[in-house]
């Protein structure tokens, strides 16, 4: 997280620097200091900043963590979207808030989710369109996920349209382009690897032209989204 990021948060709060330093817990005269980029932003600062001052979890730091990241369970998952206010999810006890990106890549690792969790992995993509793509994208590739990645890019291509959102469509349309390039030819489910053989033999005639370009055995499409 940004000194900047901390900056723009509080004015479009209306917030003088005492009353923001208030709300995280620190001086005035460090928070001028974190503002100005003359101190980096503790991840102890960043996440009361998320969590007290309305800044995006989006800047909540990395370090480099999402090529370790390990799978979420499912119970996990639940939590971390009920922490990013995902719709229908008011009632689970949320996690700590985490990066989108983190989230969303813990995810793609799972073997198995239920199916209404699956289906807020494309919203995740449309909610948070600035996350850390290049990162995203490299840490997806180490772990073989860029072919999960590619198909929810294009899920939240069509949900960007079906929202009118056209500017959001067009950055999907240009991610998936670029990832295209690494797919991978194996067939793949979207966290469905306990799939019977006759399951993957139906899907493989009944998906989507966007899971077929993408090598993904899945009837997700966006006609089955609630919050589409």
């Amino acid at each position: 997280m940004t000194g900047k990021a901390l900056r723009e948060s509080r004015e479009r709060l209306g917030m003088t620097q005492l009353e923001a330093a208030e709300h995280l817990g620190v001086s005035q005269t460090y928070l001028s200091l974190l503002e100005n980029e003359k101190r980096k932003v503790t991840k102890k600062v960043a996440q009361r900043a998320v969590s007290r001052l309305a800044v995006s979890p989006t800047a909540l730091p990395l370090n480099g963590e999402l090529k370790r990241v390990r799978a979420v369970t499912g119970r996990e998952f639940a939590r971390d979207l009920a922490s990013l206010e995902y719709p229908g999810f008011s009632h689970v006890k949320a996690a700590s808030k985490k990066n989108p990106a983190r989230v969303l890549l813990s995810a793609l690792r799972a073997k198995d989710l239920e199916a209404r969790l699956t289906e807020a992995l494309p919203w995740i993509l449309l909610k948070f369109s600035d996350l850390l793509w290049d990162q995203l994208v490299e840490a997806a590739k180490v772990n073989d996920l860029q072919n999960r990645l590619g198909f929810l890019t294009a899920l939240a291509r069509q949900l960007a349209n079906k929202r009118n959102e056209h500017m959001k469509e067009k950055v999907f349309a240009r991610r998936e382009r670029e990832l295209l390039p690494s797919k991978l030819a194996k067939q793949d489910t979207l966290c469905r690897e306990s799939m019977t053989d006759a399951e993957k033999k139906w899907l493989l005639l009944h998906r989507s032209p966007e899971a077929e370009r993408w090598n993904i055995l899945s009837d997700l499409n966006v006609d089955h989204l609630a919050y589409a």
